[in-house]
């Protein structure tokens, strides 16, 4: 499973940062580093929606304080 986290300047200030490293400790920590591939894009034109995270064709918003529900709900449950 590849994610791919928007690191554009928009979604940079609204804490893309922020969201990559949390995705990285919880990829780390919930031993599926073999199934899941964490990448950066830059702008993926969804400025207006918050951090763009997309799983293969569906763009999700996340922010700093939902990536773990984003996490649990959207990766593990597709693993």
């Amino acid at each position: 499973m590849k994610i791919t986290v928007c690191i554009g300047s928009s979604c940079h200030i609204k804490g893309s940062r922020q969201v990559v490293e949390r995705l990285q400790e919880l990829i780390g920590e919930s031993g599926v580093g073999e199934k899941v591939e964490l990448g950066g894009s830059f702008c993926m034109g969804n400025c207006q929606k918050g951090v763009c995270v997309a799983i293969g064709e569906e763009v999700y918003s996340v922010t700093p304080n939902d990536v773990d529900e984003f996490f649990e709900k959207e990766v593990l449950q597709r693993i």
